[in-house]
């Protein structure tokens, strides 16, 4: 355990601890059309601009030439913490090795904070350049204005200010305090720079926080230690929705180090993000806390949900699945042309639950005092552990302060702060801070999980083997159930994730969906949607391929027909919260990373068979498009290696290409674990899994031996980059098993299926 020294930092106080008299400091607008709102903050002294905009991000520079930017995204291993500030560095000319960076708190000044969604540059990218670009522009004013010559005579060289006609120039550190007293530009006549002046952005480089990772320096959420905190470890109602009956807790007062227990009450549905409730074991130590848990006896009433057992829900998913469903799309008459008969080919694809799995269980800290709440957590969203605590606690959302800490991987997970409740309910339960700790197992068996879906897709095949009419119906437990147990249907959000945004050219189409009622929770996971639907559609898409004796690639690149961008017709249209005018799906983008990448992986140069095999699948996801190539050999007893994946990707604008790559190339070992041995099981409503021996994960041996990734050149605007790369590689990895061995395979995981000779 690392000893940490925690300092309460406001907002105010943030401020007034890292900048330093004489600094300038700037509010950042964020968000498009707003006006700047008056907000004096005091720095001890410091000079600050006399009106600081919120939601605001701030970026400042102090006498000494240091430039601190506040990062309000969670570091998860996406590299976010440094790619968003170099592009405020850029635009600033700022000198990267004399860059600070600080960790922002949940504020909600400072815009939207969540980070998933593989949204972080998609959203800010613009913002963080603006915010480079005051900065720029004020500098210049300053030394302007001392050398008594227009700012139009004035450049910016990296980290100094320039006067072109006599060569003076003034370092970012001197011009500090004079450039705090300029005036702020207009938006409207900011000066940024072109893409061919850009140092940073597009460019290879490292991680901000790397070295400190390798060598154990950054602060994760289970080093966090306050003075007189105790430790907790909760035992959960083993079914959703369950209850305490009776405990009885005498033997586990009998461990050494173990103070007391404390109920927890159970959720008031919605659970949202609730705690779950149950029996709370403190101590004086993790250990001792998950030893006296050991020896608590406790009776459940488990409730309504334990009926749910895993094949009775899938078979009435399936089921569901062939009935007519809500219709969300359609183009057509798909039923005139079924009515007529001729060539129908039909399949039905099943996926179980996921669970996320990251390398650090949830894990809080939490300090209760004189009505507020200060809480320090490995969170990617900590508006919403104020939102949580606040509501749970019945206090203030501006009386919780959140501290992000880094995150040992998360997947979507820890986006939902149900771990941080728990820390404050236990907090002001005992009047003193609270360290939650949750085991591997805690972490399997009481996870969001991602949704169990069931789909069927039909197709009329003319004599050229394209379809004439495409019926296509998807059957979850909605995550939205999370906030409405009402909610028995999938959501826009849901259903826009690969579903109803499918690009073929089919005059007669037609997209349902089915009711599915939750009875665990459901969670969004690394592409949410996009897992089982890129899953169903591609894996069909080779299969008519392969129906009608086509080369899939050819066969795909005709279904998805000229380049064109989609007119969908659909009122209620996600596009990853994004406006579909900005990023419209373009069949033109998604044909050329096809075609990229079949000819990268050497597409056609083998002929599969005989325990070889190579499949291919292309998919828009987070408005990003990839596609993925996979190469697999079986052996006689069926064990299958994935011996190559070549990715291509066009993701608009990159900023940063070598987080990109490290981004799908952890996406395929994500997503190799989930086509091969992925699955989360209920029986009586208790989940069957515990750990990694019967939840396994990719190791080294399951993922591809070789990935190769292939980043688009493209002045598009940036789309999503930590996600996208999943929901193609399944596919592609089932569609090489069925070159290689001839066995089509239609239900996750691989480890359902033999596939010995």
């Amino acid at each position: 355990m690392t000893n940490v020294d925690i300092v309460n930092l406001s907002r105010r106080g943030f401020l007034k601890g890292v900048f330093s008299t004489g600094a300038l400091v700037l509010g950042v607008r964020l968000l498009p059309g707003s006006a700047w709102a008056a907000d004096q903050l005091p720095l001890a002294g410091a000079t600050v601009d006399s009106t600081v905009f919120h939601p605001g991000l701030f970026l400042g520079i102090n006498p000494d030439g240091t430039v601190i930017i506040v990062a309000h995204r969670s570091e998860m291993g996406t590299g976010i913490r440094t790619s968003l500030p170099r592009v405020v560095a850029d635009e600033l000319d700022a000198d990267w090795s004399r860059v600070r960076i600080q960790q922002a708190i949940g504020d909600p000044r400072y815009g939207e904070q969540n980070t998933d969604g593989s949204r972080s540059v998609r959203y800010f990218f613009d913002t963080m350049r603006e915010a480079g670009a005051t900065g720029r522009m004020m500098l210049i004013a300053a030394a302007a204005k001392r050398w008594k010559v227009s700012p139009e005579q004035c450049t910016t060289t990296l980290h100094a200010v320039v006067h072109s006609a006599t060569g003076r120039k003034l370092g970012y550190g001197q011009l500090a305090s004079a450039a705090a007293k300029m005036p702020v530009p207009n938006k409207d006549a900011l000066k940024f720079k072109s893409s061919s002046q850009w140092r940073y952005i597009g460019k290879k480089f490292v991680s901000y926080d790397l070295a400190g990772i390798c060598t154990g320096k950054p602060l994760y959420g289970g080093d966090v230690k306050v003075d007189g905190m105790v430790y907790a470890s909760v035992e959960h109602p083993p079914v959703l929705g369950g209850k305490v009956k009776s405990h009885e807790d005498r033997d586990a007062l009998k461990v050494r180090g173990v103070h007391k227990t404390v109920l927890i009450p159970p959720f008031k549905p919605p659970y949202a993000f609730q705690a779950l409730g149950g029996v709370a074991v403190i101590a004086n130590s993790t250990w001792a806390a998950f030893e006296g848990r050991k020896k608590l006896k406790v009776a459940w009433d488990d409730g309504p949900n334990a009926s749910y057992n895993s094949p009775a829900y899938r078979k009435e998913l399936e089921e569901t699945a062939r009935r007519p469903g809500r219709v969300v799309r359609s183009e057509g008459d798909v039923e005139a042309v079924f009515s007529k008969g001729g060539r129908i080919i039909e399949a039905g694809y099943y996926a179980p639950h996921l669970a996320h799995a990251a390398t650090e269980p949830p894990v809080a800290v939490a300090h209760y005092h004189n009505g507020k709440v200060t809480a320090w957590a490995p969170v990617q969203n900590p508006q919403a552990v104020q939102e949580a605590v606040a509501g749970e606690l019945g206090i203030k959302k501006e009386d919780v302060i959140c501290h992000v800490t880094m995150l040992g991987c998360a997947f979507g997970r820890k986006s939902k702060p149900d771990f941080v409740v728990e820390a404050a309910l236990l907090s002001k339960a005992l009047g003193r801070p609270v360290k939650v700790a949750w085991t591997r197992e805690d972490d399997i068996k009481f996870d969001y999980y991602h949704a169990v879906a069931a789909m069927y897709l039909k197709a009329a095949v003319g004599q050229d083997g394209m379809p004439a009419a495409w019926l296509q119906r998807s059957v979850f437990p909605s995550l939205m159930a999370t906030f409405n147990p009402n909610q028995d249907y999938g959501s826009s959000l849901e259903l826009s994730m690969g579903w109803n945004d499918i690009p073929f050219a089919v005059p007669n189409l037609q997209i349902e969906n089915g009711r599915a009622i939750a009875h665990v929770r459901i969670g969004w996971l690394r592409s949410v949607a996009n897992v089982y639907h890129a899953f169903a559609v591609q894996s069909f898409v080779d299969e008519l391929a392969h129906a009608a004796g086509r080369d899939p690639v050819d066969y795909q690149l005709a279904l998805n027909g000229p380049a064109r961008i989609l007119n969908l017709g659909i009122k209620d249209y996600w596009n990853y919260g994004s406006p579909y005018s900005k990023y419209p799906i373009e069949t033109g983008r998604l044909n050329r990373v096809l075609e990229m990448c079949a000819n990268q992986a050497g597409w056609g140069k083998r002929k599969s068979g005989n325990g070889w095999g190579m499949g291919i699948a292309v998919h828009r996801s987070f408005t990003a498009y990839v596609a993925t190539a996979v190469q697999v050999e079986v052996d006689h007893k069926g064990k299958v290696t994935i011996a190559r994946a070549d990715t291509v990707v066009d993701a608009g604008l990159v900023v940063s290409p070598e987080m990109v790559v490290q981004q799908f190339e952890g996406a395929a070992g994500f997503a190799a674990g989930i086509a091969r041995t992925g699955e989360i099981t209920a029986t009586n409503g208790r989940i069957d899994q515990s750990n990694f021996n019967d939840y396994e994960v990719a190791r080294f041996a399951d993922a591809p031996y070789e990935t190769r990734v292939t980043i688009v050149p493209s002045d598009a605007p940036p789309c999503g980059v930590g996600e996208p790369g999943v929901p193609p590689f399944i596919p592609a990895f089932y569609n090489a098993i069925f070159a290689a061995t001839g066995k089509r395979l239609r239900e996750l995981p691989l480890s359902k299926h033999n596939l010995a000779a």
